[in-house]
């Protein structure tokens, strides 16, 4: 009783940290490449048995480190600076086209697949940032606005391919089915409906079963950097619900968006199903 909300960027009184709680004050180089170890040995493993991985996990490895500090020093200069909302709301956007080249480059066949990328990326995360400060969830800062957008897109993003994924199957695999539809003197939307029902389904399943575990399994990332940090073990489970609800409408909006997009799309204004090549084997998507 009377203990305070937590408010992200909210610094905890470590004198007030349980004692089970072990904080991380900070992180040496030795500390972080000692962490390498799997990977090195996720390496070696696979050249033993030949599975010609060793190039990707060292430039994924490589890749994320580059892009991990480059963020650090580029968060650390937006916060900073005097305009620092301006420039968060900069990156937001960064991360929206990012979001939809990205898209269209894994779903190359989706026809205007980066612009349906962007619309449902948008829409959701601006419903989600309209509830989170507009209701005073969490205060209104920088940091806070490209963090709550950034765990929104990013864990927006795979369901929202294999959607754009699933309905160019369709459109291909299930032409025959569709053209059968339109025969029987069905709208676009109903079209969309009975067609893209069952690919929405498919599409969000990964994120409802991450859900349904969520805690089971593993501890979610958003608790887990609070419960390093100190935080109170309730506070930190609080935030990270509000984060998974956010996550799971998010992804679950911006799938049926792309979806319906998706499926519109296929069709020309004098209601013709357009043709769908799918890409060869080996190629992005």
């Amino acid at each position: 009783m009377g203990r305070r909300a937590l408010k992200v960027g909210d610094v905890c009184p470590l004198p007030h940290v349980p004692s089970v709680i072990g904080v991380i004050e900070s992180v040496s180089l030795v500390q972080v490449l000692a962490s390498l170890v799997l990977v090195v040995m996720a390496v070696a493993a696979g050249a033993v048995m030949g599975l010609g991985l060793t190039r990707q996990l060292l430039i994924a490895s490589l890749r994320a480190a580059i892009q991990l500090l480059a963020v650090g020093l580029i968060l650390g200069t937006i916060v900073s600076a005097d305009s620092a909302l301006i420039l968060a709301w900069l990156w937001v956007g960064a991360m929206v086209v990012i979001t939809a080249a990205v898209a269209r480059r894994r779903a190359p066949d989706l026809p205007g697949a980066s612009q349906v990328a962007a619309v449902a990326v948008a829409a959701t995360v601006s419903i989600c940032l309209l509830i989170v400060f507009g209701l005073g969830i969490i205060d209104y800062r920088p940091i806070n606005l490209i963090v709550i957008a950034g765990i929104t897109i990013g864990n927006t993003l795979p369901s929202l391919v294999l959607g754009a994924k699933q309905v160019t199957a369709a459109a291909t695999d299930q032409r025959g089915q569709i053209e059968a539809l339109m025969a029987c003197g069905m709208s676009i939307a109903q079209i969309v409906r009975n067609a893209g029902a069952p690919i929405a389904r498919t599409a969000m399943v990964p994120q409802i079963e991450r859900t349904n575990v969520v805690g089971l399994i593993a501890l979610p990332g958003a608790m887990t950097g609070l419960l390093l940090g100190g935080v109170d073990p309730v506070d930190a489970v609080l935030v990270q619900l509000m984060v998974m609800y956010l996550v799971l409408g998010a992804v679950s909006l911006s799938v049926i968006t792309t979806v319906v997009m998706g499926i519109r799309g296929l069709f020309t204004p004098s209601f013709t199903l357009i043709s769908v090549q799918p890409s060869p084997p080996g190629e992005p998507g």
